[in-house]
């Protein structure tokens, strides 16, 4: 299948997912949101494919969502559409957490909000060394979405986890390895090279095995994750309608993307 922003390779038993819009940043839009959706169910049945490599674009992972992408802010009449439209990134994530195979993000400069959140359903993660991880949603007057909580909180606790969706501090690459949130470190332009040697490696171990171990860890580490964030994105469209909320938004926008 043939997708505008996504582009899949495959070497042996190892598959590259490559998102890249070809500008702002890689900041998602709803196309993209649907397409890298689609791209993760159709693992499910994939037998042949033991490990997935996500990658970015080389100027960055991902700027977060698109602030400027007016399929995102239009007003919709049907209720029932606009909460679709608002758990479109939960699915996004919960789609990529339940691929049967080894997942890995190379995240190329930076991560931001969404970037980090999809990176964050992923089972591995590795960093650009000279790029950053940030979670700016507080500061445009928005939780952390997407199921990303959670999974934060499992990877650095909660005193850390409100740390960085509080104060929304830029994390150079050394910190989120000392912090966990990353598991190694590249330079930059090798970020897929390095996540391709641990991809390789865990494809190359006895494929049924690997896959019962994943679900395993996942059923007990994320037990509780639907339950405490099962209604993240209804918290988004309450919060975004907040007076401050939205003058935030608005003056943090000239800038560019956000999470």
């Amino acid at each position: 299948m043939n997708y505008s922003n996504v582009s899949i390779q495959r070497q042996g038993r190892v598959a590259v997912v490559t998102y890249d819009r070809g500008g702002s940043l890689n900041a998602f839009d709803q196309a993209s949101i649907l397409e890298l959706t689609e791209v993760a169910r159709s693992f499910q049945d994939d037998l042949e494919t033991q490990a997935v490599v996500l990658a970015g674009s080389p100027q960055g992972f991902s700027a977060g969502i698109d602030l400027k992408d007016t399929a995102t802010w239009e007003r919709l009449e049907n209720d029932v559409a606009l909460r679709e439209r608002f758990y479109r990134g939960v699915r996004l994530c919960q789609a990529w957490e339940d691929m049967p195979q080894v997942t890995i993000a190379a995240m190329e400069r930076l991560a931001v909000g969404a970037g980090c959140a999809i990176a964050l359903a992923c089972d591995w993660r590795v960093l650009d060394r000279d790029g950053y991880l940030y979670v700016p949603e507080v500061k445009i007057g928005l939780n952390l979405q997407w199921g990303a909580l959670p999974r934060l909180i499992s990877l650095v606790g909660p005193a850390r986890a409100k740390r960085i969706v509080l104060l929304c501090e830029k994390m150079p690459a050394s910190q989120a390895l000392d912090w966990g949130l990353v598991e190694e470190l590249a330079d930059t332009g090798r970020t897929v090279e390095k996540a391709l040697e641990l991809a390789e490696t865990a494809a190359a171990m006895p494929a049924a095995t690997t896959r019962m171990v994943k679900q395993a860890v996942n059923a007990t580490a994320n037990a509780l994750h639907r339950a405490s964030a099962y209604a993240d994105a209804d918290q988004s469209a309450l919060t975004r309608t907040y007076a401050d909320a939205v003058a935030a938004r608005e003056s943090f926008s000239k800038g560019g993307s956000s999470g």
